[in-house]
């Protein structure tokens, strides 16, 4: 691999300051069927809470652990702000393991470890406890951050997705869930190019990105279906469904209520996976940042957050 960093005029892609918004959610009134008389789709999409803290904790450890290798002041920038977002969905989506999923009866604990173990073993500094040779330390990290690149790529389609789905809204899906999903959204956009700038900037190549997809891929496919097959087969409403992981009942249910504008399809997805293949792909072009940041203006979590900040600041300066 050559270990330069890449140099060019426009490093970053970032088109607005990354700050982080203190924001906190009150699910103490959010049904477990939050999107009314739609358990599946709750549960399909409540599993997120599962899968997101453990990933984004695993993001910031390895994206601290690349800033000494950046060389440009404004992708530096970049960074120190996706951290501080990231760190916030982590905090944000584990509430939402505690106060809304464990809160109403659900267990998620051996679901949650092993999502764990794969950012805690598997893509460890030291994967499954053997130490990388030392010609191979930056070509390790690299090679993550890439896998990493792939998956903010989905989180920056489905974050759209989020915004403009309008079907929830239609459902009057609980306005709490709405808001840390949607407020989960807008940042995703706003840092979309950050991890992509970053891979690119350390040498990443376009055939090693073509890979990393196809392994990311399967992987988020299979995180998601275990976690919320997981979710429904201990809701009693599903008792005489087996919504197994191999059953045809998941499988059927999710084609038809993607067909209702509920969530999105499996073919969906894989057609957004595939726009990641082309050379030409440029994160910058797949979303609007005025679009995540009109959401910010609804959004009562960050109308909190911003109203907190500013007080803060104002006791500062008095």
């Amino acid at each position: 691999m050559n270990t330069k960093t890449v140099s060019s005029s426009q490093v970053s892609q970032t088109d607005t300051l990354l700050i982080q918004r203190k924001v906190s959610f009150d699910f103490s009134a959010s049904p477990l069927h939050w999107i009314p008389n739609d358990p599946y789709s709750s549960h399909f999409i409540s599993v997120i809470h599962t899968i997101l803290p453990a990933g984004e904790y695993f993001f910031c450890r390895l994206y601290n652990k690349a800033l000494p290798y950046i060389r440009d002041d404004k992708l530096q920038q970049d960074v120190k702000g996706f951290i501080k977002q990231e760190a916030m969905h982590a905090k944000a989506h584990n509430s939402g393991i505690s106060d809304f999923l464990e809160s109403q009866g659900m267990v998620v604990d051996d679901f949650v470890k092993q999502v764990e173990w794969l950012f805690d073993s598997v893509l460890h500094d030291k994967p499954f406890g053997y130490k990388v040779p030392k010609a191979m330390v930056q070509e390790w990290l690299v090679l993550r951050l890439g896998l990493i690149a792939a998956v903010e790529h989905f989180t920056c389609v489905l974050g759209k997705y989020a915004l403009e789905n309008t079907q929830w809204d239609q459902d009057q899906a609980d306005t709490t869930v709405l808001d840390i999903l949607r407020w989960h959204a807008a940042e995703e956009i706003e840092h979309r190019s950050v991890a992509f700038d970053v891979y690119r900037h350390l040498g990443g190549s376009y055939p090693m990105r073509y890979l990393q997809m196809l392994v990311v891929f399967p992987i988020i496919i299979g995180l998601w279906v275990k976690g919320s097959s997981n979710l429904m087969a201990q809701d009693a409403v599903f008792a005489d469904k087996k919504p197994k992981v191999l059953g045809l009942f998941y499988w059927r249910e999710w084609q038809r209520q993607a067909k209702n504008g509920r969530l999105p399809s499996l073919l969906w997805l894989a057609s957004q996976a595939s726009r990641y293949f082309k050379p030409s792909y440029n994160p910058s072009t797949e979303a609007s940042t005025e679009q995540a940041q009109a959401y910010f203006f609804l959004s009562p979590a960050a109308h909190r957050a911003d109203a907190a900040r500013l007080l803060k600041e104002t006791h500062i300066n008095h």
